[in-house]
């Protein structure tokens, strides 16, 4: 037999209002994102030394092009599981994946990240019932999750190359020391977040539990923690998903060289890509200037012609910026849609009747 169960009761002001995107300031993010690309044309086009790029250009593979932009899809995919996996297993994937991709078409505009993608993350959680403390914690142990797989693969080439059991340059500087470098980054995050639990009992035990700086320090060390404890159990979405997402848009830029006629071989292809992913913490629109210059300036390093790094890496911007742009473009929309259908049910529902509301399911509306 069996029993009825009761949908969960809650306030109308228990629901926290979808965040307010500012239009006007990603109007203007996408302006200057333009901008940017048109200099960037414009450069190409006319300046006389850059024959051989135009001639790259002219003589493109559109297929490989197409495999670049399936490859971003998977990536974005990718990241959305990572998302679910990460922060909350009860949302539905149609949400999950609406929310997912609305964070990278922002995150594509707006740099190192994005107000409106972290936005619209933390407005889903707290739909579904998660506390603001909580939402901080997950967000730190998403950031070092999903740097967890750059920083290992830096570690596995540099070591490997160093070691000659890949192919790659002989020098330690090239090889061991981003190895070095990048196994000491890990150390020094488990030991940090370790350090900012012990720093926040002791500033605890010298003001207010709810200073500022004891709850920064236990979300620090709460996200790094709860970040092990996600690998621990072994969720194989979100092994997948972080594999993916990175692996993914690694081979967006293997797909980009063959497009315009090169083939490094795939490692160089891969420690340039993780180590010269770096310029995009600079802050500026969609990561342009920082990212190219610095996948570029690190695959002439490794012994990649400049000509060919060049084309590869401007294909691979162009793919990485507007593929999630449009995506999120119909995300968003789709979530919008929803949002409109959600607010028509709650006001027409009177206390003590039932409305699905995005993130929860079934409740019952109280007042």
């Amino acid at each position: 037999m069996s029993v009825a169960t009761r949908a969960p009761e809650i306030s109308r002001k228990d629901l926290p209002d979808p965040p307010d995107l500012d239009r006007g300031h990603i109007r203007r993010r996408l302006l200057a994102l333009g901008a940017v690309i048109v200099v960037i044309v414009a450069v190409i086009t006319l300046v006389p030394g850059l024959a051989s790029l135009r001639s790259r250009f002219s003589h493109a593979h559109p297929g490989w092009l197409v495999l670049g932009c399936l490859l971003k899809v998977l990536s974005g995919l990718s990241y959305v599981a990572v998302f679910r996996s990460v922060f909350c297993r009860r949302l539905s994937w149609r949400l999950s994946t609406e929310i997912g991709l609305s964070e990278l078409g922002a995150n594509a505009v707006i740099p190192t990240g994005g107000v409106g993608g972290l936005a619209l993350g933390a407005w889903a959680l707290r739909r579904a019932g998660m506390s603001t403390d909580r939402i901080a914690r997950r967000s730190v142990a998403f950031f070092f999750l999903t740097s967890v797989p750059n920083v290992v693969g830096v570690i596995v080439l540099g070591l490997g190359m160093a070691a000659g059991l890949i192919e790659g340059p002989a020098s330690l500087a090239l090889t061991l020391l981003p190895g070095l470098i990048a196994a000491a980054a890990i150390v020094l995050t488990i030991a940090g977040g370790r350090w900012a639990g012990r720093a926040q009992l002791r500033a605890a035990e010298r003001s207010e539990p709810q200073a500022r700086l004891p709850r920064v320090l236990g979300t620090l060390s709460g996200g790094v923690q709860e970040s092990l404890a996600l690998l621990r159990q072994h969720d194989p979405w979100l092994i997948a998903g972080l594999i993916g997402y990175l692996g993914f848009d690694v081979m967006i830029l293997w797909s980009t060289f063959h497009a315009f006629g090169a083939s490094p071989p795939l490692e160089i292809i891969w420690m340039g890509y993780l180590i010269g992913e770096l310029g995009g913490l600079l802050p500026v629109p969609g990561g342009i200037g920082g990212v190219d210059l610095g996948l570029v300036g690190t695959l002439v390093l490794y012994k990649v012609p400049v000509g060919a790094a060049t084309a590869a890496v401007l294909g691979y911007r162009a793919i990485a910026l507007w593929v999630p742009a449009v995506l999120g473009s119909l995300a968003f929309v789709m979530l919008r849609r929803s949002l409109s259908r959600e607010a028509i049910a709650i006001a027409n529902c009177e206390p003590g009747g039932e409305v699905d509301v995005i993130g929860r399911g079934v409740v019952r509306v109280s007042s």
